[in-house]
């Protein structure tokens, strides 16, 4: 069965993700023009967004105990590692796709 045309445009969403932030070091990762929050909080940001509706609540799982409190929304700004932030992604979007790869149109 074909996937859902919307699973289709947030993976395309995600690739743009990584391919805008390829080559990024760390240091300008962290770097935090203020007001907005800095590169590595976005990644950890959306990564825990992925993890709230497609594991969490579609799954009953938690994979990165702690990320909401680090990086979600209303919380304090944040400069946490790129690494760690990529690696989180990486867990959470890897569980998300099993959950999204039934989803059918």
């Amino acid at each position: 069965m074909p996937i859902h045309p919307l699973v289709t445009q947030l993976r395309f969403a995600r690739s743009e993700l990584v391919r805008c932030l390829e080559g990024v070091s760390a240091g300008d990762a962290q770097r935090r023009p203020l007001p907005m929050n800095c590169l590595s909080w976005m990644v950890g940001h959306m990564a825990s967004h992925e993890q709230r509706c497609w594991v969490i609540a579609a799954q009953g799982r938690t994979l990165v105990p702690g990320l909401e409190d680090l990086v979600g929304y209303g919380k304090p700004a944040s400069t946490p590692p790129l690494e760690d932030m990529w690696a989180a992604w990486r867990t959470i979007t890897q569980a998300a796709d099993e959950y999204l790869d039934t989803l059918t149109a």
